[in-house]
């Protein structure tokens, strides 16, 4: 698919992958802040970050993933980060985002949490952050290779094939569908599952 070996492996990535990796740093995040700040404290810190995470990945999808330059090195990037999937959307090891480019971003989120919050909160407000982000990725495995049984599971199954095969300037939020209606981008049609 690209011209660069190099460039295929580091875009390809079985779906446990993130989960191997994130698993255990969101625990030792919020173990070390558990260790340093009241529950309630981390608790609050690590929901906080969960819901800065669904703000990112409705932005980083509508912005970043679908500024589409016509030509050049940015073109060939952007296909690189996302067009390739929505090229290629029931490729099993496109499904995920590859550790070539979680780990960086999941580094420089939690050095600006750092700057903001300081260490001990920076923790809980990234473990909460990164918790969100996996459960995105899952989600996001789960809808393009499973069918959902629940109303909850059909509705976001229904916006995110809709934003692949009918719309992609509608539905970013994957995982926190109501960014899209709060920012005016909801997928238009139906979205209970029919």
């Amino acid at each position: 698919m690209f011209d660069s070996e190099l460039l295929d492996r580091l875009s390809r990535v079985h779906p446990a992958v993130p989960v191997l990796i994130f698993v255990p740093a969101i625990s030792l995040m919020l173990a070390n802040a558990f260790g340093a700040l009241a529950p309630i404290e981390v608790l609050a810190w690590a929901v906080g970050g969960y819901f800065f995470w669904t703000l990112t990945e409705y932005w980083l999808h509508r912005v970043v993933f679908h500024f589409e330059p016509e030509d050049g090195i940015g073109a060939r990037l952007h296909w690189i980060m996302h067009g390739v999937h929505h090229d290629h959307p029931n490729d099993p090891m496109r499904l995920v985002m590859p550790p070539s480019v979680s780990i960086p971003l999941a580094t420089l989120f939690f050095l600006g949490f750092w700057g903001v919050l300081g260490f001990d909160r920076a923790l809980a407000f990234g473990g909460g952050f990164l918790l969100g982000y996996l459960a995105y990725d899952m989600l996001h495995y789960y809808l393009h290779h499973f069918t959902p049984t629940t109303r909850a599971g059909k509705m976001l199954r229904t916006a995110h094939m809709r934003h692949h095969f009918q719309d992609h300037e509608r539905g970013f939020g994957v995982s926190a569908p109501y960014w899209d209606r709060v920012f005016g981008t909801p997928t238009r049609g139906r979205s209970d599952g029919s």
